[in-house]
């Protein structure tokens, strides 16, 4: 059985998917609760609105910590990636790793997984990412250091200010130097 429940943060009401071996989704705001919910239900149709569980509350104080500022890699979260395919899982380890305020590119995180020329896979394999932020496919930038794509509403804009809260050098406040 699948949980799921809303919760507030600086970016707006996020949304997280749970089950008994850990989290299996998170949605970042789509404007509304209702656009939120269904985005999410549109990938956990089974999941049940509830409460958030206490062995969940912890993991989304500390999502709303991370979207306010303060530095927390969570990579300690169980994560249930079950039934996801093995490329992408090991493309979600690699960027799980990436610490808060850091970025890879998209061809350095396919040659950590063994598989160099496969930037464009690993984009994909990103796109598909069922737990945006516990998995930070945002610290992931294209070749040249754009911003690269993001499929979560407010697209490049979303993946900026995720950027910028996580203090990463060149995405926060603009300075005089």
């Amino acid at each position: 059985m699948l949980n799921y429940s809303l919760f507030d943060t600086d970016l707006g009401r996020c949304g997280l998917v749970w089950g008994e071996h850990g989290i299996v989704g998170f949605q970042l705001p789509e404007g509304s609760d209702d656009r939120t919910i269904g985005r999410l239900r549109q990938c956990f149709p089974e999941a049940v609105e509830s409460a958030l569980d206490p062995a969940v509350r912890p993991v989304a104080d500390r999502v709303a910590s991370l979207l306010a500022g303060t530095t927390d890699d969570l990579t300690d979260v169980d994560l249930d990636l079950t039934g996801l395919p093995d490329f992408d899982r090991r493309v979600y380890a690699v960027t799980r790793a990436i610490a808060p305020g850091h970025t890879l590119t998209y061809g350095e995180v396919a040659a950590a997984i063994g598989s160099p020329g496969a930037a464009q896979a690993v984009g994909q394999a990103l796109g598909r990412n069922p737990i945006p932020v516990l998995v930070p496919c945002h610290r992931v930038l294209a070749a040249d250091g754009a911003v690269g794509g993001f499929s979560a509403a407010g697209g490049t804009v979303t993946k900026r200010a995720l950027l910028a809260a996580e203090h990463t050098p060149g995405f926060g406040e603009p300075t005089l130097f």
